[in-house]
């Protein structure tokens, strides 16, 4: 909530179809990360190109289906504000209630996506084994959903808590596990979204488990534009009205809480307690001033003595 820019965000979803999934299940760090790319390309695309302004996004790579299924697709949570190039905060959308054209949207990300696609296999020569999942990927109509605006920041908080950190099913879905079989809910969405049982077999059931584990130290939730951490912090002031002051500005952007005190919050221990007594406290007596050493001359960093107070 701290975090989230207080202004109407939209809901986008882009999905790829299945055809390319034999590019995805060859090399997903690759699929991924190229995915990732042309999502945020397109946002930018249209940010500048519709309103003249650098929007931002926070993203978050979705794997499965209902059925467990490879269906890779990206939630993103666009903010309906930007960066403008005289350098103004501008809010965009129509009414709220509109961002940008759906259906050129897919086309730019199908371009864009498949064109990064080819580049990249043909540099590791492994362009023609995928030729015709490439070309009917570009026969096959793509989709991207966006929905209404969520409105404040904690519909945003709330939706994405969702998503975050699921994995492709939770235990509450399961409902039987016998005869070496599984059984479990899933939503048909081809028959209006509704609720039915899926029977697979258990070596079946855990492929298609797999199929959602993604590469080791992959990053699924990643933050672009204003929504970059650095450029966020640069460019959050700007979002504060004009009437207040300075020191209203300053006094409303300080942290909550200092590095120590959240560690003594969510662990129960004060790092500067003496772990023996529990009473004494570490303090600093004094900071040594920067020094060079006479061996590299590299600056050695500024050192702190500390005690405890009994």
């Amino acid at each position: 909530m701290h975090k989230t820019l207080p202004a109407k965000h939209f809901h986008i979803v882009f999905t790829v179809p299945h055809p390319l999934n034999q590019v995805c299940l060859h090399n997903q760090g690759l699929y991924y990360n190229l995915l990732f790319a042309a999502v945020w390309h397109t946002l930018r695309l249209f940010g500048y190109t519709h309103y003249g302004v650098e929007t931002g996004a926070i993203a978050v790579l979705h794997t499965w289906g209902q059925n467990l299924s490879l269906h890779p697709h990206i939630h993103c949570i666009v903010p309906a504000a930007g960066y403008s190039i005289d350098g103004k905060w501008k809010h965009i959308g129509n009414q709220g209630n509109y961002l940008y054209p759906v259906h050129q949207m897919s086309e730019a990300f199908k371009g864009k996506l498949l064109d990064s696609l080819k580049r990249a296999l043909r540099k590791r020569n492994e362009y023609p084994q995928f030729y015709s999942s490439l070309q009917e990927a570009y026969k096959t109509k793509w989709v991207v959903h966006c929905e209404p605006s969520l409105a404040g920041a904690e519909h945003v908080v709330k939706y994405l808590g969702q998503y975050t950190h699921r994995v492709a099913i939770t235990n509450q879905r399961i409902l039987d596990i016998a005869g070496g079989k599984v059984t479990f809910m899933a939503k048909d969405y081809r028959d209006g979204a509704i609720k039915k049982p899926v029977t697979l077999d258990g070596v079946e059931f855990l492929r298609r488990f797999t199929l959602h584990v993604l590469p080791r130290r992959f990053v699924k939730i990643r933050y672009f534009g204003i929504y970059n951490h650095t450029l966020k912090r640069n460019l959050e002031l700007q979002f504060v009205e004009e009437d207040k002051t300075i020191e209203a500005r300053i006094k409303a952007h300080e942290p909550s809480e200092t590095k120590l005190q959240r560690i003594e919050r969510l662990t129960g221990i004060n790092p500067c307690r003496c772990p023996v007594c529990k009473k004494g406290r570490m303090v600093i007596v004094r900071e040594l001033p920067r020094i060079r050493s006479p061996d590299n001359g590299f600056s050695l960093q500024t050192s702190a003595i500390t005690l405890s107070e009994k």
